[in-house]
């Protein structure tokens, strides 16, 4: 499976100090790049930036409904693009799309298996257009033809092959409306005008079930609709502290059982199968560690067949005999993590991706009847026989005895008895992830082995306040923005530090979005806690970030003002202001560089613009990458690789590690490198 690194904020849906310093001191910091990496690691081959983060040869494998095609994603000219060939004969592929500029990352196949649908973007604005192929013909349709519009994909169907509804933003970028369309003839038919909800649930009939509002606590609402009308009074509720960690999963396809994943009640989210005709509910599955995640359901019934819990890492269980066969049989063929990417109508094919994490990630096509495995790619072979590292799960005991959840890579030879701690204390990158309602998981990271490779422990850490793990441990984090939530990453960093993984003196803290915040907050209100900073979309004024969120999140803003903080209140705006990093700004004394697309619709370019202004009104160094074309985070192989040149440079000067130099990687790209370029080696020759 090929993962793609995605900043979130919100999802579940991421300077000279006091006075009296002088600028010279600080600038110190960005000085000749140290010495550091081991010598074992240092006779490891480097990894290319280009292996780990170009395209990939091919990714997102799928298999038409009938069993007919295969389809995947692959460059063409260096973009990626969707590629379809016959089942029987793969090597036969032909380009369907078009794309010549951002890549095509997101694509699936109609139900009736005439066309392949993808949604695009437009210099990651986030206004996401639906477009169809026909795979005969080749033509190709904008099925949702309008400007400044977000498509919603509200429900599919097994029986009624030609069409879904969408939920279509066009009357009011607030709210979208539901339509059916019909994805032969591109026909939209209105189905019901949006009054103030988040979203919609329909059954295989793709009749309208229910409609979803935030009500008034900040949990939501659930409302039935019947014969196209929403009700007047909610059928069913979730409070605030359930509402990340609740929610319906789908109906069976005859419509008279609903499973929920639900936390009402307990702490982790149980898989729960309700009677809709009695209400009688019976819980499926439930595990004390984790929150039930994925479900596997029968393509012909919709019920159940196994469901997964995802702790130190994500694992399947199967409760139909059949399945549970299958995926038996997959463990005894492949290393490491896998699972089922695709699946024919009639069951019988799956897609299957394999995930060994130390080696490329492969795509397999699997034969139920006849029980036969056969490779249908490799996503990076390039990555063959490179020096990948292990990534070893762990259990971090925060001060307040939270349990966290936790991924550590460490560099290459720098382990010789494979205990997960190495030899001597090394350097260490802490990797925040992105939300901050998500999670960090088991498995290949293309970050982790990069910055191992050059020399670096790998840390990420599921802070409070990530998804998976339970209600209780979500709620831990309300109004706890550069409280507690941060603590959790200081502890961690202080675990590594005292079991001898970190040098105390040289973890730097990274991440995008969330972790881009927690990037700031680390260097403003712990200033001495780490070497450097690389903030990646990340916002510096919570006030403002309330301010700029998209128009199409204002049904869900509740649930931030009351985790975050209520901008309409006196004390939510003062909790705002106090865990904004933009006014600790002249606290900053370690290097900072920040990265940001200028039309990100999460995270505004102003709040990177408003940090680099106000630490350079104080004298302080900040290196600021901005990319025009670019959203919440740098689709762009190009863009990507540049960004991530300056990283490791900028590391490597921080920390000690080896990197790969700069070379044409930025000139290549259209970063705009605003300021600092003197403080990363070989980008002010850019």
């Amino acid at each position: 499976m090929q993962r793609l690194a995605k900043p979130l904020l919100f999802a579940a849906c991421a300077s000279l100090a006091i006075a009296g310093v002088a600028a010279p001191a600080a600038a110190d910091h960005h000085g000749e790049t140290m010495t550091a990496t081991s010598t074992t690691t240092q006779a490891a081959p480097m990894i290319p930036r280009d292996s780990l983060f170009g395209n990939p040869t091919r990714a997102g494998g799928q298999i038409s409904p009938d069993g007919k095609w295969v389809s995947w994603l692959a460059p063409n000219d260096g973009v990626l693009n969707v590629w379809v060939a016959p089942a029987d004969d793969p090597d036969a592929a032909r380009l369907i799309t078009s794309a010549d500029d951002r890549p095509i990352r997101s694509y699936f196949w109609a139900p009736d298996s005439k066309s392949v649908l993808y949604i695009q973007d437009k210099g990651g604005d986030e206004n996401f257009l639906l477009y169809g192929i026909d795979v005969e013909s080749g033509t190709e349709t904008t099925l949702t033809p309008f400007e400044n519009t977000r498509v919603m994909m509200i429900g599919g169907s097994t029986r009624i092959k030609d069409k879904v509804l969408v939920g279509l933003n066009n009357r009011d970028p607030r709210l979208h409306d539901v339509y059916m369309l019909n994805l032969n003839t591109g026909e939209l038919d209105l189905v019901l005008e949006n009054a103030g909800y988040a979203g919609f649930m329909a059954d295989d009939n793709l009749d309208l079930r229910f409609a979803i509002r935030q009500n008034a606590a900040g949990g939501m609402d659930m409302f039935k609709v019947v014969d196209g009308v929403v009700e007047d009074t909610p059928s069913d509720s979730t409070t605030m502290e359930d509402s990340l960690s609740t929610g319906a999963a789908g109906f069976t396809n005859d419509g008279k059982i609903i499973y929920w994943l639900d936390s009402r009640g307990r702490n982790t989210a149980a898989l729960i199968a309700e009677n809709v005709e009695t209400g009688e509910k019976t819980i499926v599955a439930e595990s004390d560690k984790a929150d039930i995640g994925g479900i596997l359901t029968d393509r012909k019934t919709g019920y159940v067949e196994a469901y997964s819990v995802n702790y130190l890492k994500n694992e399947w269980t199967a409760t139909d005999p059949e399945i549970k066969a299958s995926l038996d049989w997959l463990g005894t063929q492949l290393d490491g993590e896998y699972g089922v990417q695709s699946r024919t109508e009639d069951d019988r094919t799956w897609l299957v991706w394999n995930d060994p994490v130390t080696a490329p990630a492969s795509s397999y096509v699997y034969d139920r009847d006849a029980n036969t495995l056969t490779k249908f790619y490799t996503s990076r072979p390039e990555l063959a026989g490179a020096p990948l590292q292990p990534m070893h799960p762990l259990e971090i005991e925060s001060r307040d005895g939270m349990t966290l959840v936790s991924y550590l890579t460490l560099p290459p030879g720098s382990d010789s008895d494979g205990d997960g701690v190495p030899d001597e204390a090394v350097p260490m990158v802490m990797l925040v992830h992105g939300g901050p309602w998500a999670r960090d998981g088991y498995g290949y990271n293309s970050y982790h082995q990069w910055l191992a490779n050059r020399g670096y422990a790998v840390l990420s850490v599921n802070f409070r306040g990530s998804t998976g793990l339970g209600k209780d441990f979500i709620n831990a984090a309300n109004l706890e923005w550069s409280g507690a939530m941060h603590d959790d990453l200081i502890d961690a960093k202080n675990w590594a530090v005292e079991r001898g993984v970190a040098r105390e003196d040289g973890v730097a803290i990274m991440g995008g979005s969330y972790g881009g915040y927690a990037t700031l907050v680390g260097l403003t209100y712990t200033p001495d806690e780490f070497a450097c900073g690389v903030d990646i979309v990340g916002p510096s004024n919570l006030e403002t970030l309330l301010e700029t969120i998209p128009p199409y999140w204002e049904p869900m803003v509740k649930q931030f003002h009351t985790r975050m903080g209520d901008p309409n209140t006196p004390e939510g705006l003062q909790l705002l202001k106090d865990a904004s990093p933009l006014y600790k700004a002249d606290q900053i004394t370690k290097p900072l560089l920040i990265g940001q697309g200028a039309n990100d619709p999460r995270v505004k370019q102003a709040e990177s613009d408003q940090i680099v202004s106000a630490m350079q009104e104080s004298g302080i160094p900040v290196t600021y990458v901005l990319f025009p074309d670019e959203g919440h985070g740098f689709a762009k192989p190009t863009n990507n690789i540049a960004f991530n040149a300056v990283t490791e440079n900028f590391l490597a000067t921080c920390l000690g590690g080896r990197a790969e130099p700069i070379g044409d990687t930025v000139a290549g790209s259209t970063a705009q490198i605003v300021t600092g370029a003197e403080y990363v080696k070989g980008l002010s020759a850019e």
